[in-house]
């Protein structure tokens, strides 16, 4: 790795170069006898220097920001980079807007989202009982989620979902930052900021339909926080749910997320695909096949388009799903069909569909 201290406006000197680091003694990296694979470090390279006399200081941030700016997967230094920051009492609300540059600029790094994680916990956890010093995350997230939200926890938050809502229009579908998304949720537990989610989420799938992150984050929202209210609110999101699904594939029936999405709210709720067998039908029939259907109105259950492409893959496998229980041959016959000719892609995957659905089935003598 370079022996460089950043990648300002200006060129930096190498640390070798300055007087400040001139006590520091590098430690060269050990590559055993003969190594396949060396890594050319520099003679001078100080970060495993420091780490040796565990120094913990302003230069210290300096040095681990150059690496991480050169390599910003390097999960060591930003270990190291976490605890010196807690260890001189650095104000992290100067390193959290130090994280909103990087994070831009590393999206799909995870250690930049872990980091800036860490930091935000930090901030708004309540010190640990055995005040050892240093803040331990994975002890003080869920009674902090507990706790009624403060005014500045609040602002935060929403300040948080603010930054998350335009790193999103770089990328809608960066795993890295709805995870984060989804934990900071679930972290400041503040039941204004779930109230806003469904409407964001609404407004990404109107932008791309097929945003499955999207879908999966509506998912999260709609089950993950688990305080419906009662048996009433639970049919009632429920109904909502299949209605706005509904909507979603009829717009677009070949998007495997909203089929995706479809069968989560079934399962998660308990609820038998067959009752969803009127909608599904219309969608593995061809044009042709449906002429007369069109002239059926049914508002529960939207119908495709006369643009869209027919029959539906998905719709016919929810179809086989529904029929395997009972009439397994029906199964069967349209497994054969996908294999065959709708699907020949997972041909494999059809064919060992039917060879599961049949071996436990008796045979005629």
């Amino acid at each position: 790795m370079p022996d460089i201290a950043g990648d300002g406006p200006e060129e930096q000197p190498l640390f070798s170069e300055r007087p400040d680091w001139t006590d520091v003694t590098p430690v060269p990296q050990y590559e055993g006898y003969n190594p396949i694979a060396p890594i050319f470090y520099t003679p001078q390279y100080y970060f495993r220097g420091i780490v040796k006399t565990n120094e913990k200081s302003e230069r210290v941030l300096e040095l681990t920001e150059a690496i991480i700016r050169l390599n910003p997967a390097h999960y060591s230094a930003w270990q190291y980079r976490y605890h010196t920051l807690l260890a001189i009492k650095a104000p992290l609300d100067a390193e959290l807007k130090l994280m909103d540059s990087l994070a831009v600029q590393f999206l799909k790094t995870y250690q930049v989202w872990h980091h800036r994680r860490l930091i935000l916990t930090a901030i708004y956890s309540p010190p640990p009982s055995n005040a050892s010093g240093l803040n331990d995350p994975t002890a003080t997230t869920s009674s902090s989620a507990k706790s009624k939200p403060s005014p500045e926890s609040q602002a935060a938050a929403r300040t948080e979902l603010a930054f998350i809502t335009r790193v999103l229009m770089v990328d809608a579908k960066n795993y890295h930052t709805w995870s984060y998304r989804q934990w900071l949720l679930a972290f400041f537990d503040d039941v204004h900021l779930w109230e806003g989610e469904l409407g964001f989420v609404e407004r990404l799938l109107e932008e791309d339909v097929r945003n499955n992150s999207a879908w999966h984050h509506r998912f999260f929202v709609v089950f993950g926080r688990g305080q419906l209210q009662g048996e009433e609110d639970r049919v009632a999101v429920l109904k909502r749910e299949l209605s706005y699904t509904k909507d979603q594939i009829a717009l677009a029936p070949n998007n495997a997320s909203a089929w995706n999405y479809l069968r989560g709210i079934l399962e998660r709720t308990g609820t038998s695909f067959s009752n969803l067998r009127s909608f599904v039908e219309p969608y593995t029939k061809t044009h042709e096949d449906r002429l007369g259907d069109e002239e059926i109105l049914d508002l529960e259950n939207p119908a495709p388009s006369a643009e869209a492409e027919l029959p539906c893959v998905a719709a016919l496998e929810f179809l086989a799903d529904i029929y395997e229980k009972d009439a397994v041959s029906k199964s069967v016959e349209i497994w054969k069909r996908l294999a065959n000719e709708l699907d020949t892609m997972r041909k494999k995957y059809w064919e060992y569909r039917i060879k599961e659905a049949l071996k436990d089935v008796p045979v005629q003598s």
